[in-house]
């Protein structure tokens, strides 16, 4: 059986579309934890092309809905097309009983997800990206009767604008400026501090914020931005980007160095990028001076013996893949599914 597959996964790799990899396992059986993006890398050295393994099933009519148990297969079609099939389903999956006083449960809730959601939820919850001037405009907390300028759970501050409505606000803070190459803004990188409550306190130009469920403590300066416009849909499928080109210019960690799993920030904002586009991520090596016996260029302000001859600049070589999964106007967020080596900041992103 197992000499028959590698003959059928070596023919595959020829003038197919879907190349197998020939360490796929001729069977899986789905984990806790598994995305569908893990189980694609199994078989595939493109995972976001995860569909074409579904195409011709007819066993797994929703490949959204694989859940931990279950037992699928890959085997393959008279053209020797592979497909994955579900062998065993998992019997233990959810099913709905309504009672009287008992909540509706969402039966899909153990389903395996594209991407793990622990990698990403706070990136989705707590951080966005904005202009300046939105940000400038967000009405801002002032102070309290303690005269404090920390905040926590519980604290009652006092705000700009009186005319706010009574909802349910973030509180944000500014962490940086993003830029471009060229020193261009692409907006202002806000974090979500704590959540807060307008109170009616019947007050003219100003107005009362409770603080609420604090991920940190709030302080004065922090803006007030309404909770419903922080978008946090999650990703429903991968697309391969295919003339988009861009590059890395900030890491949600704070990192000079890069890796797998790690959040960047990219100069590609909602109109050239969408969530769920998949990119591939490459790395310059620094030009090369054509001087006998040849150098690396050095700082462009110094001045040595060898400034005068030819540089080269060196190809762009692949050294991993992210995935996108938040956008903004000029930017958007994007989680590193694979690193071959260090990814620093500045790195191209284009068609994978």
């Amino acid at each position: 059986m197992r000499l028959w597959l590698l003959s059928c996964l070596s023919f595959s790799t020829l003038g197919l579309a879907t190349e197998i990899k020939t360490s796929a396992p001729e069977s899986y059986r789905v984990k806790q934890g598994d995305t569908l993006w893990d189980i694609a890398a199994l078989y595939l050295d493109k995972p976001w092309l995860w569909p074409d393994l579904w195409r011709n099933n007819v066993h797994i009519q929703n490949p959204h809905l694989i859940y931990p148990g279950d037992l699928i297969q890959l085997r393959f079609d008279e053209n020797g097309e592979p497909s994955l099939v579900l062998v065993a389903a998992d019997t233990t999956k959810p099913t709905i009983r309504l009672k009287p006083g008992v909540k509706k449960q969402n039966k899909y809730s153990r389903a395996i997800p594209m991407l793990s959601w622990s990698l990403i939820q706070t990136h989705i919850e707590q951080d966005l990206v904005m202009s300046q001037q939105e940000y400038d405009a967000l009405p801002q907390l002032l102070g309290n009767h303690d005269g404090s300028v920390r905040f926590a759970t519980g604290d009652v501050v006092l705000g700009t604008d009186g005319k706010l409505a009574e909802e349910d606000y973030l509180v944000i803070r500014k962490q940086e400026s993003l830029l471009n190459d060229d020193g261009k803004v692409l907006g202002v990188k806000a974090r979500h501090v704590s959540n807060a409550e307008v109170l009616d306190a019947g007050l003219a130009s100003r107005v009362l914020v409770n603080v609420k469920s604090a991920n940190f403590e709030a302080k004065s300066g922090d803006r007030l931005l309404l909770s419903r416009e922080m978008n946090s849909e999650q990703i429903v499928s991968f697309t391969a980007a295919t003339h988009q080109v861009g590059k890395i210019v900030s890491s949600m960690q704070q990192h000079s160095l890069l890796g797998k799993y790690d959040v960047v920030v990219l100069d590609l904002g909602q109109d050239e990028v969408e969530k769920g586009t998949v990119m591939g991520i490459y790395m310059q090596g620094p030009d090369i001076v054509a001087s006998t016996p040849p150098s690396y260029k050095e700082d462009e302000n110094i001045v040595s013996a060898d400034a005068w001859e030819e540089s080269i600049e060196q190809p762009a070589i692949k050294v991993g893949e992210l995935i996108i999964f938040k956008t903004f106007d000029n930017a958007s967020f994007g989680l590193i599914a694979s690193a071959t080596r260090i990814i620093r900041q500045g790195a191209i992103v284009a068609k994978p």
